[in-house]
């Protein structure tokens, strides 16, 4: 065989050419392929057995040959692939194409509202700049037809140079091309002559629409370049569409030396596994961080990503992704979530029922979904700082499980302000308050709830024997069986810390946690609620046995792992993100499926009341509302409380600090108000929107001290307010 290689002049005299012709014919690559992998590798025809599809990795990869990818079983490779959709995420879902459609128009309708008081500015700008246009246009139209443009240049720097044939070429050809624009505008001219005409002959709103047509486009013409006809609807872009280029600059603004390095030495390091899309009212970016980088991380720097992305706090959304820790979620709305309209609770239709042991909805995520969750065979744990919503979040359980006729509710509130008074109604015990009388009742109600477990699961193995109770726990026909004693019952505890660090704190909580293991199966719901999740306030092994958590904002990370679980803070899911009051309501959902940041449903009191009506006719007819003759109350409240502030105001003070309207209230009413303290008031005073709690000036011995108070201005409109309501105004 002859080599068409040509020769190659070695400085060291090897002879390239007798070396290709006789040695380079033939590869054996088995060979080649044994001495490139080793001692390891079978070579001189070895068997190679089932490895004998194995590949070579390659020189200078570490571990040998690996098996050829063709080899992964078939049915987890179809697991692994995934066929894009037809259509987008947003186009299919019915929820994400109204958010879509309704961005679209909320955007549409500004822009034209915007535009349309301007309307008079837009039509004199217009008057003004059209007859400059039509000058200006019929002076473009000559010196297009008498095609100088460039040609005279060209003539002159031909005369300039003497050179008289290039000259005469340019002028010849310069002579050519004006000839046929003469006629075409000659033409042009003719026909908008015959148009005018028409149009003034023709029926009136022939003539507007001419105008409405020509005009702008004359103005247009005729306007200077740095004026245009209508103004600028924005300086700025209220949303910026996802795009990997923003989302890489602002990862590598985040201050992680582990991303800027990667980065750095592959600009590819931040990959996007699927494509940038919409989702929702906005845009989801799935993205795979360098190696070595958690999503955790990410999220913990939820405020510096916002700040990269120039957006607010609220408007952007990391979470970890499914697939590996390195993979992040990152949402981006529209706009932000205290801007976007939260939908109504749908439990507030007059026709919605619930039924415990399916789902209802209780939450929505920043993307507006709404979050199911189900109350049977479930504890339930609440935790957040003061003014996170959680009061209100562990309401919302209460009132559906009100429309539920067959579930039984007992709790205290031991907070003294009244929160779940509104649903005393339907509630057969509840005790409000945090004296020696209420702790009391309610440590007895945590021990009623072990003899009520006891009860209930020798009625469960009862019933075991005769085949309706298959496994052991109470089914839904059970609870629907009148005098089986087996119907749901839910019990709360709101602030539940008082209870704990109180004398009868370490019984109780040893008493909680059996019947928080015992009554899961037995139709048992326990419902807590603190703002100081401790190991003393809360004891652990309560903690443990809890099955679904709801962490709204916390001040720090052992608060956080407190009630979602030991490493979530460090798996990325941290409520500290949320701030208390602006974000209210805002938390971690744990227990169902994965933890993920949702934003409980408000219903304010008269909501509240609709429902529990609503409730109260539902256990009319199936005869089981509680006998209010009957009904455990521990020191409910019995006052009015704007109208105590008003009786007690200090005259001639248009504010005050809440710590003196405390001492002034205990003097009014020393069995309801003594021992209240300024956060106390501040609490009770959450539910009357229209007093707002801030700070207030004084100077004490020539000294400016600011303390926490209200206004008395505030506390006549809340009154005001609330005697218009109660007319029906």
């Amino acid at each position: 065989m002859t080599s068409n290689i040509p020769e190659r002049d070695d400085p060291n005299g090897f002879d390239w050419q007798t070396y290709e012709d006789e040695v380079a014919d033939v590869v054996d690559l088995g060979a080649a392929r044994a001495r490139r992998a080793g001692p390891a590798a079978p070579v001189d025809g070895e068997d190679l057995g089932d490895d004998a599809e194995a590949v070579d990795g390659g020189p200078g990869r570490v571990g040998g040959l690996v098996d050829a990818a063709g080899e992964i079983p078939a049915e987890a490779y179809a697991r692994q692939s995934k066929r894009r959709p037809i259509l987008a995420e947003w186009a299919r879902s019915r929820r994400a194409f109204g958010a879509a459609v309704r961005h679209g128009l909320k955007d549409a309708g500004y822009v034209a509202a915007y535009h349309g008081v301007r309307l008079p500015k837009y039509a004199a700008k217009t008057a003004v700049y059209a007859p400059v246009g039509l000058f200006r246009g019929i002076g473009r139209a000559l010196h297009w037809a008498s095609a100088e443009e460039g040609n005279w240049a060209l003539r002159q720097a031909a005369a300039s140079r003497g050179d008289d044939d290039a000259w005469l070429k340019l002028d010849a050809r310069r002579q050519r091309q004006s000839t046929w624009r003469w006629w075409v505008v000659g033409l042009s001219a003719a026909a908008m002559s015959a148009g005018a005409v028409a149009v003034a002959l023709g029926p009136m709103w022939w003539r507007y629409a001419a105008a409405a047509l020509v005009v702008p486009v004359l103005a247009r013409v005729g306007r200077p370049a740095d004026k245009p006809l209508t103004d600028r609807v924005m300086e700025g872009n209220r949303y910026r569409k996802l795009t990997a280029e923003l989302v890489r600059r602002a990862l590598t603004s985040l201050q992680m030396a582990a991303i800027n390095s990667a980065v750095a030495k592959d600009p590819n390091a931040i990959t996007f596994p699927t494509e940038i899309h919409r989702d929702g009212p906005g845009h989801l970016a799935i993205v795979d961080l360098p190696y070595g980088v958690e999503a955790s991380d990410v999220v913990a720097r939820r405020g510096k990503l916002a700040s990269a992305m120039r957006l607010p706090l609220d408007q952007v959304w990391p979470e970890p992704a499914p697939g590996h820790t390195g993979r992040l979620a990152l949402w981006v709305g529209y706009e932000p979530a205290s801007a976007m309209k939260q939908p109504a609770w749908p439990l507030l239709s007059a026709s919605a029922r619930v039924d415990v042991f399916k789902a209802f909805p209780f939450a929505t995520t920043p993307r507006l979904d709404a979050v199911d969750i189900d109350l049977m065979f479930r504890n339930y744990l609440f935790g957040g700082q003061p003014g996170s919503g959680k009061t209100f979040a562990l309401r919302d359980l209460i009132l559906a499980a009100a429309l539920d006729p067959r579930v039984e509710i007992r709790g205290y509130e031991l907070k003294g302000v009244g929160d779940f008074a509104v649903a005393a109604p339907v509630m057969a015990e509840y005790g409000n308050g945090f004296d020696d009388d209420t702790l009391a009742a309610c440590f007895a109600f945590i021990e009623w709830l072990y003899e009520e477990c006891r009860r209930r699961s020798q009625r469960i193995a009862h019933y075991a024997k005769l085949g309706k109770a298959p496994e052991n726990k109470v089914t839904p026909e059970l609870a629907s069986l009148k005098g089986s004693g087996l119907h749901p019952l839910v019990a709360w505890f709101d602030e539940l810390q008082e209870l704990m660090t109180s004398k009868y704190g370490k019984d109780a909580g040893e008493i909680l946690e059996k019947v928080i293991k015992l009554g899961r199966a037995l139709g048992v719901i326990i419902l807590i609620g603190t703002q100081i999740p401790d190991k003393d306030s809360l004891p652990t092994g309560i903690t443990r046995n809890v099955n679904s958590r709801f962490c709204l904002s916390v001040a720090d990370q052992t608060a956080n792992d407190m009630i979602l679980g030991t490493s979530a803070y460090k798996n990325g899911y941290r409520a500290t993100v949320f701030q208390p009051v602006v974000e209210a309501g805002w938390g971690i959902l744990a227990g169902f499926g994965k933890p993920s940041p949702v934003r409980s449903y408000y219903v304010d009191t008269t909501a509240a009341e609709r429902i529990v009506a609503r409730a109260v006719a539902l256990r009319v007819k199936a005869g089981t509302l509680p006998n209010p003759e009957e009904q455990t109350r521990a020191a409910a409240p019995s006052f009015d409380l704007l109208g105590d502030l008003a009786q007690v105001w200090p005259a001639g003070e248009k504010a005050a600090w809440n710590e003196t309207l405390c001492a002034l209230l205990a003097e009014l009413r020393p069995d309801v108000y003594g021992g209240w303290e300024p956060a106390q008031l501040s609490t009770a005073l959450k539910p009357h929107r229209a007093v707002k709690v801030g700070d207030i000036g004084r100077r004490i011995d020539g000294k400016a001290t600011t303390r926490r108070g209200i206004k008395h201005a505030d506390v006549l409109d809340a009154i005001a307010e609330r005697d218009r309501k109660s007319r029906g105004d």
